[in-house]
């Protein structure tokens, strides 16, 4: 807790967790934004003491409590394998990171856990008493956290009066950033809140591009609150096409015809959660009558093919749909916004991780889309400017073949609604650090992806035929 007495800053506690740190970064942020000459000596002072004394990074995070996990790659090559592997990870109760859930799992395709320490030696014997072959990404969690949000990084974070693009925010900082937006580039950026959460969070989101534009482009980030690298790219986004909007003719392009609305953070409670408390939470934060276990999936709570194939009724699942659709707050908010704005937005793109992937319906089934020449088209020119920058490979392709079969999902519910674009991606990486991409990947991994969300958009501007000239009910 800060407080501001008499032109002084005076730090009373600091707990020996990331989120202290965090909120102190955010309030000396508000502060230099307001330029208090007096306050901020002693309130950067502050903040260099808990950084260096009080929140000795990574030593307290999450009150150390993935010591010892592991995150092991399984790979059942036969169906008695894949039988035998849903059994032995049902009993376990791990953490899945890819697929989300036990039935999902399909001969020869790897399938990622997160294993708690105590249950390590039992899903060792378990595997190998059935001749289970498998891997160790990562040894030691904790350790792999530190990493990403360690010491250097706290460090750099903190010592910065400019907004850093290269480092994983908070909910505050993202939000703060979001006013500090608005409030320097009023000709390009607008700032508006489509609702509230169910903890009571706005849900905040941008608009980009000069006003007025006939047509839209949709971009949500962080619905899963684990996925981090989301959010970093939804402002390292904006942050490019502000910053190359007078010099780069196709950004200048982009922002003259259309406008970009875009939300950093769509699961506001989980992201803050994933921050606080669990920084594998992938859920909302929703309570469930009757359940002890919290939150649903917000990519398995929109109204089409809900809670079908690919998603759970179970509440305590990670896949868990819902009591209804759009029983989530920040799902009825976003749709209600969709819905108004359809005729306007021509595409819907969700930022996920991790697989390096472009996907496009339909996710809940096996079936060719009406536009699928059209759609195609611009995946697959979003996956070669991707790939230019790099030289990094994506797959590309319909959600039900190309990674898994899901029902309730964003980009269905978008195409059913009549946006004729409708794509997610799933970015870096394809497992070696999962949920824990490193900081010093954001640059590459939001410049290339900067490049296919160009690619897309500049496909908006041109015209192109499809075979059939509708949208189905699914």
């Amino acid at each position: 807790m800060i407080h501001l007495r008499s032109g002084s800053a005076r730090l009373t506690s600091c707990t020996m967790d990331v989120v202290s740190c965090s909120s102190l970064m955010f309030w000396s942020r508000r502060i230099l934004g307001y330029r208090c000459a007096f306050h901020v000596p002693a309130l950067l002072a502050s903040v260099m003491i808990c950084s260096s004394l009080l929140c000795p990074a990574g030593a307290f995070l999450y009150n150390n409590r993935y010591a010892g996990d592991r995150v092991l790659r399984i790979t059942p090559s036969n169906e008695q394998e894949v039988r035998a592997l849903k059994g032995i990870l049902g009993l376990m109760k791990v953490d899945f990171w890819q697929p989300n859930s036990a039935s999902l799992i399909h001969q020869n395709r790897s399938v990622d856990v997160h294993v708690k320490h105590h249950d390590i030696r039992g899903i060792h014997k378990r595997l190998t008493d059935q001749k289970i072959s498998y891997q160790v990404l990562i040894s030691n969690l904790q350790k792999e956290i530190e990493k990403q949000t360690g010491h250097r990084s706290s460090r750099k974070r903190r010592a910065e009066s400019q907004y850093d693009y290269e480092v994983y925010h908070s909910l505050e900082e993202i939000q703060s950033w979001m006013f500090e937006m608005n409030r320097t580039q009023p000709d390009l950026v607008g700032l508006f809140s489509v609702g509230k959460s169910y903890e009571g969070r706005p849900l905040y989101v941008l608009q980009l591009g000069k006003r007025n534009q006939k047509k839209a482009v949709w971009i949500d980030c962080g619905v899963h609150a684990r996925e981090w690298i989301g959010p970093a790219f939804c402002q390292w986004f904006v942050k490019e096409a502000i910053s190359s909007y007078q010099y780069d003719s196709a950004m200048t392009r982009l922002l003259n015809q259309l406008s970009f609305y875009i939300m950093p953070v769509f699961n506001v409670d989980g992201y803050h959660y994933s921050w606080n408390t669990d920084r594998f939470w992938r859920k909302t934060r929703s309570k469930i009558r009757k359940f002890h276990c919290r939150g649903v999936d917000a990519n398995r709570n929109w109204k089409v093919k809900w809670c079908d194939e690919g998603a759970s009724s179970h509440p305590c699942d990670d896949t868990y749909c819902g009591p209804f659709p759009e029983s989530e707050p920040e799902v009825k908010a976003v749709a209600k916004f969709l819905r108004k704005n359809k005729k306007r937005i021509k595409a819907y793109i969700s930022i996920h991780a991790y697989a390096q992937m472009l996907l496009y319906p339909y996710s809940y089934k096996y079936a060719m889309i009406p536009n699928f020449n059209c759609v195609e088209s611009a995946a697959s020119s979003a996956v070669k400017a991707l790939y230019s920058a790099y030289g990094v490979r994506y797959r590309y392709g319909p959600a039900s073949t190309t990674l898994y079969v899901s029902s309730g999902s964003s980009i269905d519910w978008a195409y059913k609604n009549g946006i004729p674009y409708a794509f997610a991606f799933e970015l870096r990486d394809t497992g070696y650090f999962g949920f824990l991409l490193p900081e010093s990947l954001i640059k590459p991994t939001c410049t290339e992806t900067t490049r296919a969300v160009k690619a897309i958009a500049s496909g908006l501007l041109k015209k192109c035929n499809p075979d059939k000239d509708r949208f189905p009910y699914i």
